[in-house]
């Protein structure tokens, strides 16, 4: 293994102002970083750690050798970068834009019988799902993923067919009603079968990693594509979690595949990252991903968050079973907005896109605050 280098923000501001102009906006997000940590790791261990402000960075990275100055410029570059919206093209004629310099909800539709939180709820009365599809879109859901699928820890893999049957027709209806669509999916043939029908995005837990064929068909198809973090492979995506340190072994594993999935033909722009809260991670791992979301930005990718209603909570609330976890959901989500996410993805979409309008309201005030320079 050569030596690693990472820039991880360590000090967030609201506004640039608030640190008279001396931060860098991350990922084009509405959240700045004054202070930045200098980490250098080699086989897996960190050598050095250093911290700089943001004015005194570029000294700090010419200062480097040449290798580590590469990775270096290349992370700095990628927190100042802007992501385009994704253009999402309607069945019926038109397009959804999805803007990403704010935060976006993206709605959760199980289509399964044994998901964790919602298994069954909507697989046996497709209106039901379509009425409830229906209402996040009306509370401010950018976005609806539908799953066919339990990928929680211990769950069966699911036929081919039965996925198929599950998401298909749902996804007809949402695209008939203009809603803009992801499917949470780790088959080739689901993924093709689900974008003919009118999907949107790729959603795969598995990091087009499951079926060797996913790769061909995602670059074919032009289509978004979120890469999640995952320590397994097969059906056991949970399995094989030992880090060293899991932020900065997410970032390297993310930095990789998203490197493979490019060289596979997937346009860069087109390639979303999620590092994969609850999967194959302690509780103390996952809160460490949560505090480190922030050197995600370093990767270049917009970034996706899910933790709606997960394990974690009801580790840290007594227990908790998932439908009494929307305290815990929210304070996570708040978190990763504070971290610059683009994309939270959710159980709660009304109280979740009220957080988020409210977070909103607070950023832009604090971007009209002038008070800090007065004098």
């Amino acid at each position: 293994m050569t030596r690693s280098l990472y820039i991880r923000p360590i000090a967030l501001s609201e506004s640039p102002q608030s640190e008279e102009g001396e931060a860098v906006r991350l990922g084009g997000a509405m959240v700045w970083a004054s202070r930045f940590a200098l980490i250098v790791r080699d086989n897996g261990k960190v050598q050095s750690r250093e911290r700089h402000a943001a004015a005194d960075m570029p000294d700090a990275m010419a200062a480097l050798p040449a290798d580590l100055g590469a990775q270096a410029e290349r992370q700095w570059a990628n927190f100042a970068r802007t992501h385009a919206p994704l253009h999402l093209e309607l069945k019926g004629g038109g397009a959804r834009t999805i803007r990403l310099e704010q935060p976006q909800v993206m709605g959760i539709l199980n289509m399964t019988p044994d998901s964790f939180s919602d298994g069954g709820d909507f697989l046996d009365d497709p209106q039901v799902a379509a009425d409830h599809a229906s209402a996040m879109l009306e509370a401010g859901a950018a976005m609806i993923d539908v799953g066919g699928e339990s990928t929680r820890p211990g769950a069966g893999a699911v036929w081919e067919g039965d996925e198929l049957k599950r998401v298909v027709p749902m996804v007809e209806r949402l695209a008939s009603m203009g809603a803009a669509i992801s499917v949470d999916t780790r088959r080739p043939a689901v993924m093709e079968a689900t974008l003919q029908a009118g999907a949107h995005v790729i959603n795969d837990v598995s990091a087009l990693r499951y079926d060797p064929r996913s790769l061909e068909l995602a670059a074919a198809s032009g289509a978004p594509v979120v890469l999640m973090h995952a320590p397994g492979k097969a059906d056991d995506l949970h399995s094989n979690g030992n880090y060293a340190d899991v932020v900065l072994d997410v970032f390297d594993w993310l930095a990789a595949r998203r490197d493979e999935v490019i060289a596979a033909g997937v346009e860069p722009d087109r390639i979303v990252l999620d590092p994969g809260i609850g999967f194959g991670k302690s509780v103390a791992e996952n809160l460490a991903l949560m505090n480190g979301l922030p050197l995600f930005h370093a990767l270049g990718q917009p970034l996706l968050v899910g933790v709606s209603r997960k394990r974690m909570i009801g580790a840290l609330s007594c227990e908790a079973q998932p439908h009494e976890r929307l305290g815990g959901s929210i304070t996570l989500a708040v978190k990763a907005m504070d971290a610059g996410a683009h994309i939270l993805r959710v159980h709660d979409v009304p109280e979740t896109v009220q957080a988020a309008r409210v977070w909103r309201g607070l950023r832009d005030a604090a971007l009209t605050d002038f008070s800090q320079l007065a004098g």
